[in-house]
């Protein structure tokens, strides 16, 4: 009697996904256990990893950062596999983003100590949130902040963003006292607390886009302290993230990865008789269908989709369907947890025909911090989008790239998506156009406080030796892409990181057979968001099924 090997299908060639296979084909004893196939949807493997080229450059379309050194599986990589040096420039392969130049609306540069002491205050905010500082490092007013913060209603409940604004109202409690004076020439646009307020808006920006979520008032506050950052610098990687994925694949037999495979359904038993599967007239208990119409039977399937296509599929507009149904618990996990859009706007800068040196000054663009009027100020410039307003940055990927990027999350994400290329290079030169063309850097009133610089050399050579031009743009479409619909996952209001462990859990529930596996990094409960989330996630089900197997014991490593 012939006995088949066990059928391990992975769904999805991204980070998890190859990182189950890899381990599944590579842990000792185990490649001949298991007849293993990845079935990707997509015609290209990496998931939301897409390195790519723009402008002569090396840029990513998705995931960009190594977060933290310092016990990070994928520096560790990519270290052993030699990507870190690149003869080829690379996005973010310097220093330069460490001096940014700070403007607001209509031309005034901002003063880096007026920068610099709400951007600390805001440190200090999310640093208090995750945990990273405690009360007896703190001064007595910064616990009376903090204390005021998370007050009001408890903290059950409590969105990061409420915490947050609750933080600079009682900063301006405690300085009430200062005079308030206003600048910006005719029509006094702008008051210290409004400046004030709009930097802090350029933080909260800057959060959205590292969190996924459009609105920080439905990011959990409590979760903020579960999340586990990893020590050490932030580093792009100089050969592209792609070299990771490409490593991890390597070691795969030929075939075993199948792309275009598109899944639309899994049916599998929520109970067995006798171990063995029913109605299918197959011992194998899971059974996929293609969106081409094929089938295909496995004894386990490790599901790595994005939540977002997980909660199309508890909708049934798209995405991916369970039969029977996911288990309400599971429906309900997902659906509370957060999956946010953000998106990376790339633009390569072309100098005038007429100007020999414009070249030369587009490659002094600096890294530009972009502080705007609220949406209901009177002040704010008409011809600038609304899709522009929350955009926290504009600059050059590197410190001598003609190409320039910016970031985008939440409504503007998607409205950049459905945007053509000429309604973007206008929109975005009109922005420029406000904050670097405005002969107005010396400010008419006087600034006794130093809120303003009346100098915008750095960027006005840019505009007025040559006028700035875009030769092309390159967005990112992860909103209305149906193999992901978002990005990146966070904790919502009204969700916890019990949901992100209820959503790893294999099913059937409280059953030895393991037909699904969940894993990617939503499902990770303190690394969820990024890519060695994901890679924790498809070791934590790789060492599930070898220990099912008795292959090996379970280890993340």
């Amino acid at each position: 009697m012939v006995v088949k090997k066990p059928r391990v299908v992975i769904i999805g060639a991204g980070m998890a996904g190859l990182t189950a296979a890899n381990k599944l084909y590579s842990s000792a004893g185990s490649r001949d256990s298991f007849e293993l196939c990845v079935v990707e949807g997509g015609k290209r493997i990496g998931g939301r990893i897409n390195t790519s080229e723009f402008g002569g450059d090396r840029i990513e379309m998705g995931a960009t950062w190594i977060h933290g050194i310092g016990g990070s599986p994928i520096h560790k990589i990519a270290q052993e596999i030699n990507s870190l040096q690149s003869d080829q420039p690379w996005e973010c392969m310097d220093g330069f983003l460490d001096d940014p130049l700070t403007i607001a609306e209509n031309g005034y540069e901002l003063n880096p100590s007026l920068v610099d002491s709400i951007s600390a205050l805001f440190k200090k905010l999310m640093d208090f949130a995750q945990g990273k500082v405690k009360l007896e490092c703190l001064s007595n007013q910064e616990i009376e902040y903090f204390q005021h913060c998370t007050s009001t209603g408890g903290l059950e409940g409590l969105s990061l963003g409420s915490f947050l604004r609750e933080g600079l109202e009682a900063y301006w409690e405690s300085m009430k006292e200062k005079e308030e004076e206003k600048w910006g020439g005719k029509g006094k646009s702008w008051s210290r607390k409004l400046l004030e307020e709009a930097i802090f808006a350029m933080h909260e920006n800057i959060q959205r886009t590292y969190t996924s979520a459009g609105d920080l008032l439905g990011l959990d506050y409590n979760a903020e302290s579960e999340y586990v950052m990893f020590p050490g610098e932030e580093i792009t990687i100089a050969k592209g993230y792609l070299s990771i994925i490409e490593s991890l694949a390597s070691v795969l037999p030929a075939g075993s990865i199948q792309l275009g495979r598109k899944v639309s359904t899994i049916e599998w038993q929520a109970e067995m008789e006798n171990g063995h599967a029913h109605g299918h007239g197959t011992a194998r208990p899971v059974k996929l269908s293609f969106c081409d119409g094929s089938t295909m039977f496995a004894d386990h399937v490790i599901v790595t989709v994005s939540l977002g296509v997980l909660k199309a599929g508890i909708r049934e507009d798209s995405g991916m369907l369970f039969n029977p149904p996911l288990p309400s618990c599971k429906n309900e996990a997902i659906s509370r947890l957060g999956f946010g859009v953000v998106n990376k706007l790339f633009m390569q800068l072309s100098p005038s025909a007429t100007h020999d040196q414009a070249m030369e000054n587009v490659k002094k663009f600096p890294f530009l911090q972009m502080v705007f009027h609220r949406k209901d100020s009177k002040f704010k410039h008409p011809e600038i989008p609304w899709w522009m307003r929350r955009t926290a940055s504009l600059c050059p990927i590197y410190g001598k790239s003609s190409v320039l990027l910016s970031w985008f999350a939440g409504e503007e994400a998607l409205e950049l998506e459905s945007l053509e290329d000429e309604e973007i290079l206008d929109g975005v030169s009109k922005t420029i156009s406000s904050f670097v063309s405005n002969p107005r850097w010396q400010l008419e009133s006087s600034d006794s406080h130093g809120l303003c610089n009346g100098n915008g050399n750095a960027v006005a050579a840019c505009s007025n030796e040559g006028e700035l031009k875009f030769s092309k743009i390159l967005k990112s479409q992860w909103g209305n892409d149906p193999l992901f619909l978002g990005s990146y996952s966070y904790v919502a209001v009204g969700s916890s990181g019990k949901d992100i462990d209820t959503l790893a859990e294999p099913l059937p529930k409280n059953s030895s057979s393991l037909q699904i596996l969940f894993a990617g990094e939503a499902t990770h409960r303190t690394h969820y968001s990024t890519t060695h989330g994901a890679y924790f996630s498809g070791l934590r089900e790789a060492n599930r099924l070898l220990q099912h197997y008795e292959c090996i014991g379970v280890r993340e490593t």
